[in-house]
């Protein structure tokens, strides 16, 4: 019995080995993709989502995600972006990849220790702005329009450079 239900879950999801992704079962669901978190430390070079393109440089898609964060109540786990339960949002350090397709893939599929998927329950249309508010709260940006205010409250658009390294490093301007 334990084998019969082993091998119907493996009916249940495909694993490409020769692209390095693992598709998930269910009509139109994306694959899920490597993410920038190693083991151990060190570099993964995965090549950006071009679906982000049309959310970057978008501040309608940052303001309708704002809205969509405060609806789905993320604000109950991630506050205005500084942590509480989940982890802050207004920092650098993106333990997934902090480019717009990582954060969508965290949203999309969930990451153990608490943060649900939310693919299935929102449009991936929803969940790309949602993530491009996520990436603008820790904008310089951002951080300077709400002052000493409560944060995230003016969500800058996510400019094409934030995601022109992938995820992982601050870039130099911005760290040094």
């Amino acid at each position: 019995m334990t084998l019969a239900l082993a091998l119907g879950a493996c009916d249940q999801a495909k694993d490409d080995t020769s692209t390095g992704t693992f598709a998930p079962a269910g009509p139109g669901a994306p694959a899920q993709r490597d993410v920038a978190l190693v083991p151990g430390g060190g570099d993964l070079v995965t090549a950006p989502d071009r679906r982000a393109l049309p959310y970057l440089d978008n501040a309608a898609a940052v303001t309708e995600g704002m809205q969509l964060y405060n609806q789905m109540n993320c604000v109950g786990c991630h506050f205005n972006g500084g942590g509480g339960i989940g982890p802050p949002l207004m920092d650098t350090s993106w333990t997934y990849g902090g480019r717009l397709d990582q954060i969508y893939d965290t949203i999309y599929f969930g990451r153990a220790n608490g943060m649900p998927a939310w693919g299935g329950k929102l449009t991936d249309d929803q969940i790309w702005k949602i993530a491009s508010y996520v990436r603008s709260m820790s904008l310089p940006e951002t951080i300077a329009a709400n002052g000493n205010g409560t944060p995230s409250q003016h969500p800058a658009p996510v400019p094409r450079e934030a995601d022109a390294f992938d995820g992982w490093h601050v870039p130099k301007e911005a760290g040094s």
